[in-house]
C-alpha cells in the first residue's frame, strides 16, 4: 500500500514520459509504481487535462 505523502509529477504531455518533479513522504519504490501507472495512462490523463484546461 502507497504510504501517506504526496507527489508532483510533469506529464509532459502527449508523448511523457512523466517526470517527478518533488515528493514527500513516499519511498523510491512507491514514486517508480506511481510514475509508471502515470505512463500507462498518460493518454487518458493528457486528454483529460486538454479537456479541462485547453492546449498549453
Amino acid at each position: 500500500m502507497v504510504g501517506h505523502g504526496e507527489a508532483v509529477f510533469m506529464l509532459n504531455c502527449p508523448n511523457g514520459p512523466p517526470i517527478l518533479r518533488e515528493s514527500y513522504g513516499f519511498g523510491r519504490s512507491d514514486v517508480a509504481r506511481i510514475q509508471a501507472i502515470l505512463t500507462d495512462h498518460l493518454a487518458a490523463l493528457c486528454a483529460e487535462w486538454r479537456e479541462i484546461h485547453g492546449h498549453y
